[in-house]
């Protein structure tokens, strides 16, 4: 009869335990893999290749080429059947050139989204800066295909990653918000003007910020390493977040996370120096992912023909997965 009564408290015991742990696990968390693996290499160099064409005359803030690409980024969207959040076919997001320093034009950034099933008023906010410097004196073309065309175009991925698990009925709890500033170059305005002049989702509901900017080369300390890609900023307002991150990285991914530039100390200052900072200034967890600087950066020599596209869908991928857990995930992370 004892063993009986054991045998009983055991049973209840590993089932209670399985049910807690079932709690914790993300919904849909089987299936994330299957809607990762529409991320391609292909599929980012076709893009990239109209994206950073010297047809947009290096993507200045309010200059024309600037135009032609959130026009390119706005039709990828309707192409996609993925909604903005402003209004039926309105993707823009129009900032006055009275907000900008110096002699620009208006500008815009591009907002498209995914609503939530279940918390559709929380939200996860994928980032990536769609302009560049322009027109060097001399006439030539600043492409900024790594800076920040391959942030533009793994968002693009990542969110037609979204669209289709939404459409198979996987969609996320939390509502995405894939989001495309302008004016990154001269001052982070295009970020700024979101989180301090319209914030499309309350900034109080706004979970977390993955920021994508220049994720698809290898600097000269990882020529030897590709399996890499640089955090900023994951650890400085949620430990949760940064714990998230590495899990799901080891589950999915398994590279090299390189902390170098997280450091209080870092004399490059990244972490002042790229969109995130705006939502971080708030009080929103952040993570910036970067692959280091090289010698083309910020010069007309930073053309698509040198991104390296396996790299660039293993990393857009990772960025994918971690999206996922955050969206999906019972709780919102905790700011600590």
């Amino acid at each position: 009869m004892k063993k009986t009564v054991i045998l009983l408290c055991a049973t209840i015991l590993v089932v209670s335990c399985s049910s807690s742990q079932n709690k914790k696990k993300s919904k849909n968390d089987g299936v994330a893999i299957d809607y990762a693996k529409t991320i391609t290499a292909d599929e980012l160099k076709e893009a990239l290749y109209t994206y950073a064409s010297d047809e947009y005359e290096g993507r200045k803030t309010g200059e024309p080429g600037q135009k032609k690409a959130v026009e390119f980024i706005k039709k990828h969207y309707v192409a996609s059947g993925i909604p903005s959040p402003i209004s039926e076919g309105d993707y823009f997001q129009e900032i006055p050139a009275s907000y900008f320093s110096g002699d620009i034009n208006d500008s815009e950034n591009v907002l498209a989204y995914i609503k939530g099933s279940e918390k559709p008023d929380e939200v996860i906010i994928i980032s990536a800066h769609l302009d560049h410097i322009g027109i060097s004196g001399n006439g030539d073309i600043n492409n900024g295909a790594d800076d920040d065309g391959s942030g533009t175009v793994a968002i693009l991925e990542i969110a037609e990653a979204f669209k289709a698990a939404s459409d198979k009925g996987h969609g996320p709890i939390r509502s995405i918000l894939f989001l495309h500033v302008t004016g990154e170059e001269i001052g982070l305005f295009g970020s700024r003007y979101y989180t301090d002049e319209d914030p499309v989702f309350p900034l109080k509901n706004t979970v977390a910020n993955l920021n994508i900017d220049m994720i698809g080369r290898v600097d000269a300390k990882h020529k030897d390493n590709r399996n890499y890609v640089y955090l900023i900023g994951s650890d400085k307002l949620s430990k949760e977040l940064h714990n998230i991150s590495e899990a799901v990285n080891k589950k999915h991914i398994n590279m090299e996370f390189d902390y170098t530039f997280n450091d209080d100390d870092d004399p490059n200052r990244f972490y002042y120096r790229s969109d995130h900072y705006n939502f971080a200034k708030n009080n929103i967890p952040v993570i910036f992912y970067f692959n280091g600087t090289h010698a083309d950066y910020h010069r007309p020599s930073d053309t698509p023909d040198k991104i390296q596209y396996d790299l660039l869908e293993k990393r857009a991928r990772l960025i994918f997965h971690t999206a996922w857990e955050l969206a999906n995930r019972e709780e919102r992370v905790k700011v600590d």
